[in-house]
């Protein structure tokens, strides 16, 4: 079969990488992919903003499955348009993105499905009257805007001023775009923070392993918030008894309470979970899969990604099993200078091959554009270093081991994804960015 996947980032790039190890697929597109998907696939120019033109572009193309990677263009209905044209689409229409796209939209279908989430202080469209809020609350707080603000829409803090400074910043002076002309105040939650994703066709569902990521830019869970700048998988961050307690807790009622209030809902759905000493809360839902995460998930992934893509898209999961390799795998994130307030683009990246990789390690392009034989640096994460091994200090080192090759003006990353003691540092965090 041909796939037409939608988007352009690392995730894109896994699932690309992971589809063409399919028996059944012939072809791949990506819209608009970038310098690494393009070895594996057909890059065609898109706008994910206008989904008149990706429908026309489907309309063009035909394929047999198209699978919608960022949050932008399902929010703003793009599996709709294509499933009202007959086509097989992963990722829910808009009304089912609504669950990413609005916090406010989120929080509510929690209150009203029992699922445990984070306290409310309130939710406000005048500044004034947020920053006033703030002398009820309890710190740290979380402050979310309350649409897509391209992963900056989110402050854990427990210092006033800055708290402030970020009501200003998001509705006064609207750095977030209009994402950031509503806000939520929400009690700080403690705890360990988990992402846990399954893929649904809107009745069952299929687990994927569980990841952690890194979200903060620095060593240490140091500096500003990020897309994520690491993740790792290991099965020992997710025991079974505490996997039962999410799917009776969350999962379920999250599934049923779509289909109660007629959301239909077929395609991947992300829990950003904290796993509190009360057991595990919401912190946001995802309408499609996380980024890094999937890069790492996708390294352990011993099934065929189609056949289950296919199936979702159908309607019934019932006869797919996946089954994952044993051991952990490990996504480092190179960005560029300057991220995640300024990046710098433009700069050559050296010591990057044709694309050619190993089962356990693969080097996924995020932010890159191909010229000829060289690729330049074109957003703020730039790379996905990513390995699988027996535990995570081998996949880790495995993934260090390929940054080591890779250079270019103003590269960063952080040295501690998956280290000694990150899994188990407690914090206070007010949901996942990616």
């Amino acid at each position: 079969m041909n796939i037409l996947v939608i988007g352009g980032g690392g995730r894109e790039h896994a699932l690309v990488w992971k589809l063409k190890q399919s028996a059944t697929v012939e072809k791949i597109w990506c819209a608009p992919g970038n310098g690494g998907i393009s070895n594996d696939a057909e890059c065609i120019l898109a706008d994910l903003k206008d989904i008149c033109g990706l429908v026309e572009l489907a309309k063009r193309l035909k394929p047999d499955l198209t699978v919608i990677g960022p949050e932008l263009p399902l929010v703003l209905g793009l599996a709709d348009e294509l499933r009202a044209l007959g086509f097989a689409v992963v990722g829910p229409g808009a009304l089912g993105a609504q669950l990413e796209g609005t916090k406010i939209f989120a929080k509510r279908f929690m209150e009203r499905q029992g699922i445990q989430t984070a306290r409310v202080y309130g939710v406000f469209e005048d500044s004034v009257e947020a920053r006033r809020a703030l002398d009820e609350v309890s710190w740290p707080i979380v402050i979310k805007a309350d649409g897509l603000c391209a992963g900056k829409g989110v402050l854990v803090t427990s210092d006033r001023r800055e708290a402030e400074r970020f009501i200003v910043r998001s509705m006064d002076n609207r750095e977030f775009g209009e994402g950031g002309s509503k806000i939520l105040l929400e009690e700080g939650l403690k705890g360990e923070e988990l992402s846990y994703i399954v893929l649904t066709d809107g009745e069952r569902v299929l687990p994927f392993v569980p990841t952690r990521d890194h979200k903060r830019a620095c060593d240490g869970d140091r500096g500003p918030n990020t897309g994520g700048m690491g993740a790792f998988s290991d099965d020992s961050l997710l025991p079974p008894e505490l996997e039962a307690v999410i799917q009776g807790d969350v999962v379920r009622p999250t599934i049923r309470g779509l289909k109660g209030e007629e959301i239909p809902y077929r395609g991947f759905l992300y829990f950003g979970l904290m796993i509190t000493p009360e057991g595990p809360r919401v912190l946001e839902y995802n309408c499609r899969m996380g980024d890094p995460e999937t890069q790492a998930i996708l390294l352990r992934a011993d099934f065929d990604l189609a056949e289950a893509l296919v199936a979702a898209a159908e309607g019934d999961l019932s006869a797919i099993e996946a089954t994952w390799k044993r051991g952990a795998s490990v996504c480092v994130v190179v960005a560029a200078k300057g991220y995640p307030e300024n990046p710098i683009v433009g700069a050559q990246i050296q010591g990057v091959d044709s694309g050619s990789t190993e089962d356990d390690r693969v080097l996924f392009h995020a932010g890159t554009r191909r010229e000829g034989h060289n690729y330049y640096v074109s957003g703020g994460r730039v790379l996905g270093a990513s390995a699988a091994g027996r535990n995570v200090g081998i996949a880790r080192s495995k993934a260090y081991d390929i940054i080591s090759s890779v250079s270019f003006d103003g590269m960063q990353y952080r040295t501690d994804v998956g280290g000694t003691g990150v899994a188990q540092v407690s914090t206070a965090s007010g949901g996942n960015l990616l």
